[in-house]
């Protein structure tokens, strides 16, 4: 009886612990803890600086903004503070008097003051004294401010009597009573209207509405300098009322914007307050602007890892001695089996790993060496059974449907096709058969496709064209056989578009390769169907011929080469094979 005496494993710190803790207290933590609090420091600083620069980006954009409300507010004060004028529109008289005083005084104002202003307005007057005729273009029912600026429409009051937002108006102070605000058809043409009295200010001022002023500005004209791009690239800039609701917008919301943690973890939201009125200017600046900022930070922090790497390099230097001689020997046995010499062997003398690999290497080394040639032999014989197999593949399949199509023509009796089909089909199997061999001319290769288009136009008369661009300077190469025939096929029979198909066969030579390409005006393919044919779904046996002809390129000259497919539905294909350009007189190599 032989009884096992289990030894102790001796104790050591394994290799591979070695260099973990050489690296963990030498690179890894001093890098960490430097990034770390380099990056807290700087960052913070950063976004107090990004947010002073847009902040002042914004004052200077709500400046000018505020500098063209109130140059509309500024026209509103002509008409408004004009002592004569609102005298003029007290005035009740007929006839002559009337119409002088009307052209002659109150409409060259109103004309002054229209003009007295860059902006482009639209001007609505609404006036309490019915004894002035109105004077418009177009209707105030259908209007359009757009045709109305820089000129203005009279109306009398009655017509906005009933209108919320004149009977909501607020009550008068001097002076300072205006509103902003889409009336009417503003909002249709994205604009926006200033709202105001104009009152009795004879003295002593009895503020008595003497009309209504409306004044509609296009919103875009009105914040022109809004633009996201003055603050970068993802940003938005908007205009919001005392309701939060938004007036005007530069940039594009995400979808999921109204949620408030998108806010929070990715927009950084700055405010400013517009003097006049309860709007305020709104900026959401992404993080990654300040991302972008913070480039300096990681600068920094690169090179002083550099600096560290440099420093702990030169110590890592001195301690690795101690292993390099041991590494050294198992890079030398390995160099030598990577080169084919598998005699090689290692002795090594301890009580650690390198004695463990020593002895793996040398058994490796014994026993891959008994093992390849037997490995080496085998794929060959497999190869050469596949290539066999997929051959056999693809004559049947294409037997069974020129003899459909000989049955046809028999029934039909029509002699003179079948002998003509026969003929071509007995030639296509003579180039096929080829004595046995998998590897022939590119010549053969075509003459062969020739043969099969010659039955195509014997079964569908003018209904097919076919006709080659072919480059000589690819006959004197050689192939694998029936590479072009299948996809000749797989066009005749199912890319019909309508009663006529045309087929065009191109060779050509493109560096150290050959490339063929079958192309057709057809009713082309889908992307799912082309991803099925190379990735077929289970069930399905779409694309047989073309998988067939792809593995077979592939399985003798390598994965580097094969079979594409480039379509649209509705215009064509395109098929594209690529092969080494090989010699008749060189040695095939096949992909192993």
């Amino acid at each position: 009886m032989q009884i096992q005496v289990k030894t102790k494993k001796p104790k050591y710190i394994p290799f591979g612990y070695k260099l973990m803790l050489t690296y963990l207290v030498f690179v890894i933590i001093p890098v960490i803890a430097i990034g770390f609090f380099s990056h807290n420091m700087y960052q913070n600083s950063m976004r107090e600086q990004t947010r002073s620069n847009i902040q002042g980006t914004l004052l200077q954009t709500r400046d000018n903004i505020e500098y063209k409300m109130s140059d509309v507010e500024r026209v509103s004060s002509m008409l408004y503070e004009d002592y004569f004028l609102n005298l003029q529109l007290r005035i009740i008289d007929e006839g002559w008097d009337r119409y002088e005083r009307m052209t002659k005084i109150i409409l060259p104002k109103f004309d002054i003051a229209i003009n007295a202003t860059g902006v482009n307005i639209a001007m609505y007057l609404f006036l309490h004294n019915e004894n002035f005729n109105e004077v418009y273009t177009g209707s105030l029912t259908n209007e359009n401010p757009v045709l109305l600026e820089r000129d203005y429409n009279l109306y009398h009051i009655k017509r906005i009597e009933e209108k919320s937002w004149y009977k909501n108006f607020p009550e008068e102070v001097y002076g300072g009573t205006k509103v902003w605000e889409s009336v009417e058809s503003d909002s249709d043409f994205n604009r926006i209207s200033l709202l105001r009295r104009l009152v009795d200010n004879i003295r002593p001022v009895s503020l008595k509405e003497t009309g209504f002023m409306r004044l509609s500005v296009s919103i875009e004209e009105l914040f022109q300098s809004v633009d996201y791009r003055k603050i970068g690239e993802g940003s938005i800039l908007a205009i919001r009322d005392e309701h939060g609701e938004v007036i005007h917008q530069s940039g594009i919301m995400p979808n999921d914007f109204a949620n408030d943690t998108i806010h929070d973890k990715q927009y950084m939201m700055i405010t400013e307050s517009m003097r006049g009125t309860p709007w305020e200017l709104v900026a959401y600046v992404p993080m990654t602007i300040m991302e972008r900022d913070s480039a300096k930070v990681r600068i920094f922090i690169i090179l002083l890892c550099i600096l560290c790497l440099i420093v702990f390099t030169i110590a890592g230097m001195f301690i690795s001695r101690y292993f390099s001689i041991r590494v050294t020997k198992i890079v030398s046995v390995l160099n030598a089996f990577r080169e084919g010499d598998l005699h090689k062997r290692m002795g090594y003398k301890g009580k650690d790993e390198f004695s463990q690999i020593a002895l793996a290497l040398n058994e490796m080394g014994h026993n891959i060496d008994h093992l390849i040639e037997q490995v080496y032999v085998t794929q060959i014989e497999k190869r050469e059974l596949e290539l066999e197999s997929l051959q056999a593949q693809i004559n049947p399949h294409f037997l069974y449907n020129t003899l459909s199509s000989i049955s046809r023509l028999a029934k039909f009796g029509e002699i003179d096709k079948l002998h003509r089909m026969v003929l071509d089909l007995a030639k296509f199997y003579r180039l096929s058969l080829n004595e046995g061999r998998t590897v022939i001319p590119v010549r053969s290769e075509l003459e062969q496709a020739e043969a099969y288009i010659n039955i195509q136009t014997t079964k569908f008369g003018d209904a097919v064209s076919i006709y080659f661009d072919i480059d000589p300077e690819i006959i004197k190469y050689d192939t694998i056989k029936l590479i072009l025939q299948p996809f000749i096929e797989n066009a005749c029979e199912h890319a019909w578009f309508g009663d006529s198909i045309h087929i065009r066969i191109v060779g050509e030579l493109e560096g150290n390769n050959i490339i063929f390409k079958i192309i057709d005006d057809g009713i082309g393919m889908s992307p799912l169907l082309i991803k099925q044919i190379f990735d077929p779904v289970e069930g399905l046996n779409t694309g047989y011929g073309i998988r067939n002809v792809n593995s077979r390129i592939q399985l003798h000259f390598g994965p580097q080469y094969g079979v594409t497919i480039g379509s649209r539905p509705g215009i064509g294909s395109t098929v594209r094979i690529v092969i080494p350009a090989q010699l008749p007189d060189r040695k095939v190599k096949t992909y192993e």
